[in-house]
């Protein structure tokens, strides 16, 4: 499925236009194939390129590096979640195997930023799960009680307090974790392209139409050229399923978020002049929005099944509208036209919320389906499933193998219309939240 994002998102355009692009315009033989340029696969590659600086490895995408999911999403390096199924007493042991890959993936995404001296506006400044019905305090005091046993620093916070922090009198109850991470995507994922070491070939805009295996050979077919490789590492996470990678395990959800203008300094002081905040749902459908350093907004909150490169500009707008009811929401004095820019994004689920890593042939590797966590996850798995392909083994590849592998799905049409029902259901639930 060919990809053709909007030019919308702020994240990106927040960057300089990269240079010296290139795109698959011959016949390649190469050592290692890595399919998608996002976090997983820059990281795979420049974990492989540092081991095997003697082979030839080619990083593809079909769009730009980076500026798929990886660049899209809302800059939360998260420590735990909520809302993935995990957090009954029963399931306990699971959602530690969880929070242990997403505590590895904080290590590994720092690990990168410290040795290649990144700046991608890091600020370890935890986060809150917050909502404006307090009928939601179950919930919360139900997951505090997981975080208790796994020994988790959180508060539990009131209207008042929320007010205080956030600049908002929307929400009543709030539970703020203090491991999460706010950062700038695009800042990070662009780093990573930086990074690339020598032996790495990136083509882009070059769009994987068909492979076959034949023995011990891989065959891949572009629109106008093909590479011959002798071993491929998948990493295109929301498209693997268009790839027939583990097409009965993962789906792809369509996102669309909004972000405002610089707040001016009376509208900032009208606020009450917050620091750097982030909020995520309580309910499944409900807004992820936050305050970055810059003091602009972002809001996401909406979730569909729908295909990211049939989204035209006049739908993307459609949907923009959702966000400023949510902003005004939350801001009512903020004008109406706050909104600097709107853009779409796909995020890979599945049914129980864990992640894909395996070994799928002798010489095929497939690494994804981060279910809204893929910075971290996604910087983690690369550099581990490049391990892997090597026939290594490390202590997080253990622990990453503990995990639950993610369960069987049904069927088209009979899954679409499972995921529509249930997005439907949460979203009445969460309408208030929206």
């Amino acid at each position: 499925m060919e990809v053709v994002n909007d030019k919308n998102c702020s994240w990106i355009n927040d960057l300089n236009p990269r240079l010296n692009i290139k795109t698959l315009i011959k016949n390649e033989n190469c050592d290692w194939l890595i399919v998608g340029a996002g976090y997983t696969g820059l990281s795979a590659a420049r974990k492989l390129a540092q081991i095997h600086p003697e082979q030839k490895i080619i990083l593809v995408d079909a769009q730009l590096a980076g500026e798929g999911a990886s660049g899209r999403n809302s800059g939360y390096l998260v420590d735990t979640t909520l809302n993935d199924g995990f957090t009954s007493n029963k399931e306990l042991s699971n959602y530690k195997k969880k929070t242990d890959i997403y505590k590895l993936g904080i290590e590994a995404t720092k690990r990168f930023i410290k040795e290649y001296q990144v700046d991608c506006d890091w600020n370890d400044s935890g986060k809150y799960f917050a909502s404006s019905k307090n009928e939601d305090n179950k919930i919360l005091l139900s997951f505090a009680e997981t975080l208790s046993k796994l020994g988790f620093d959180f508060n539990l916070l009131s209207h008042g307090d929320l007010k205080k922090k956030l600049g908002t009198n929307f929400y009543n109850i709030a539970l703020y974790t203090k491991g999460g991470v706010l950062l700038h995507p695009g800042k990070l994922v662009r780093a990573m392209i930086d990074a690339l070491p020598n032996n790495v070939l990136l083509y882009e805009n070059s769009l994987l139409l068909k492979w076959k295996k034949d023995k011990d050979t891989i065959f891949c077919k572009f629109k106008k050229n093909n590479i011959i490789t002798k071993k491929i590492i998948f990493c295109t996470n929301g498209f693997l399923k268009s790839l027939g990678i583990k097409t009965n395990y993962n789906f792809p959800i369509t996102l669309t978020a909004s972000m405002t203008r610089p707040l001016s300094n009376n509208e900032f002081k009208s606020i009450g002049e917050p620091k750097e905040w982030g909020v995520l749902p309580v309910r499944p459908m409900g807004a992820t929005i936050r305050m970055t350093k810059d003091r602009r907004i972002l809001i996401r909150n909406t979730a569909e099944i729908h295909s990211p490169s049939k989204m035209t500009n006049d739908e993307i707008k459609k949907r923009s509208v959702n966000q400023i009811i949510g902003i005004k929401k939350r801001f009512p004095k903020f004008p109406d036209d706050i909104i600097k820019s709107t853009w779409s994004g796909v995020v890979s689920r599945s049914r129980n919320s864990s992640q894909i890593f395996e070994k799928i042939d002798t010489n095929i590797f497939v690494a994804g389906c981060y279910n809204g966590s893929g910075i971290g996850v996604g910087t983690l798995f690369g550099e581990q499933i490049a391990i892997k392909a090597l026939e290594e083994n490390s202590s997080e590849i253990k622990i990453i193998e503990n995990r639950e592998k993610p369960k069987w799905l049904p069927p088209q049409p009979f899954l679409n219309f499972g995921v529509k029902s249930r997005l439907i259901y949460e979203r009445f639930k969460a309408v208030s939240e929206i």
